[in-house]
């Protein structure tokens, strides 16, 4: 084990972070296709150790995450998403996996699926219901059903899925081994965008739980599960500033900065990237430190939701519109970042997400200055 402090790790990580987005960034026109993946970038972010730092320094990683305000994960998140949004989708799901088993798993399910993370096995969470019955749990200890939009389906070797036992409503959660190449299938998935992100049905049936994690429902704990939401927010950051760079590149390039109309545009779309990179600091400190009552930290992350993806459908916007027709050709930077962006963007139920953080600031007896604030 490497006997260097767990803050070095951490920063490692970072480095690491930012050439594996450099090298995805090179590759990524090339994994655009319905049958893509960034397969050589999940190598890099194994083989730059991107796969273990979020498995607790004590248990052989780099503790990614468990950092006061997590900006290191936050930082690591978002230079993945520069790099690609598909392999940002990912690895997001792949941390999320390890946070999970982290807070619910028992020594000897931590002990074995840390170690596998540490040995390269990408991790991913999958919790969408492919059938009707959705996944089912039998008295056999076996598996019945499967999941759908699952990113990295055929790729992922460790996925984390919720399953119900027959005649019963509270999910567990449940840890599976796959191979390679088996049980996915791709073929509905033809989406405009983060068309390398190989999400697709996967069927489960006949599987054997490597683990059980936690007890019935402890996936929809909170503040974790909705708070949950800042790390995609986080991915979406890189997403939104590399549309940002590509626009700016265009800019410089063609020599149209001169332009009063163009530099205000740009500087509209710096307004709102930095606004998004701030609500994703934020959000990211306020679920580490979990000092706040869950409700207060799931408004405020639900309202970092929001406030990135205003971002983002705002920078796209001035964007296409400085760049023109252009950007939407094949082979202009913008024009495939474009497609992943406004794809990624698209998450569940965000008009629920907006009421409810209203309602809970609506509730409150302090003013809003003082909501976010820890009690003195």
């Amino acid at each position: 084990m490497d006997q260097r402090t767990p803050p070095d790790l951490v920063r490692d990580a970072v480095a690491a972070a930012r050439r594996v987005a450099e090298r995805a960034a090179a590759r990524a026109d090339g994994q655009d296709r319905d049958d893509g993946f960034p397969a050589e970038d999940v190598a890099d972010l194994a083989q730059m150790g991107l796969l273990a730092a979020p498995v607790p320094a004590a248990d052989g990683g780099a503790g990614l995450g468990d950092e006061p305000g997590a900006a290191d994960l936050a930082e690591t998140l978002r230079l993945v998403g520069f790099g690609s949004l598909a392999l940002g989708r990912v690895y997001e799901g792949h941390v999320n996996a390890l946070q999970l088993v982290g807070r619910y798993g028992d020594p000897a399910a931590r002990r074995a699926l840390f170690a596998d993370a540490r040995a390269g096995h990408l991790f991913g969470v999958w919790n969408t219901e492919a059938p009707a019955d959705g996944l089912v749990l039998g008295a056999d200890g076996r598996l019945t059903g499967g999941k759908t939009f699952a990113s990295g389906a055929g790729h992922v070797t460790r996925a984390l899925v919720t399953a119900r036992r027959p005649g019963e409503t509270a999910p567990l959660m449940l840890v599976v081994a796959l191979e390679p190449g088996t049980r996915a299938d791709l073929s509905a998935w033809h989406a405009q965008g983060m068309r390398a992100s190989a999400t697709g049905t996967v069927d489960l049936t006949g599987l054997t739980p490597l683990a059980r994690l936690g007890g019935p429902d402890d996936y929809h704990q909170q503040p974790h599960f909705s708070g949950g939401a800042w790390r995609f927010a986080a991915v979406q950051l890189g997403g939104i500033e590399a549309v940002f760079e590509a626009w700016r590149g265009h800019l410089a390039r063609t020599g149209r900065g001169d332009d009063p109309h163009q530099l205000a545009r740009l500087g509209e779309g710096a307004i709102a990237l930095e606004g998004a990179r701030l609500f994703v600091a934020r959000a990211a400190g306020l679920v580490a430190e979990d000092a706040l009552p869950a409700e207060r930290i799931v408004a405020f992350v639900n309202l970092t939701r929001l406030a990135v993806e205003r971002a983002g459908l705002e920078v796209l916007g001035l964007a296409q519109r400085s760049v023109g027709l252009q950007g939407f050709l094949r082979g202009h930077p913008l024009e495939r970042l474009s497609r992943d962006l406004a794809t990624y963007l698209r998450q569940p139920a965000p008009d629920r997400a907006l009421t409810g953080a209203a309602a809970t600031i609506l509730a409150a007896s302090e003013p809003v200055a003082a909501l976010w604030q820890e009690p003195r």
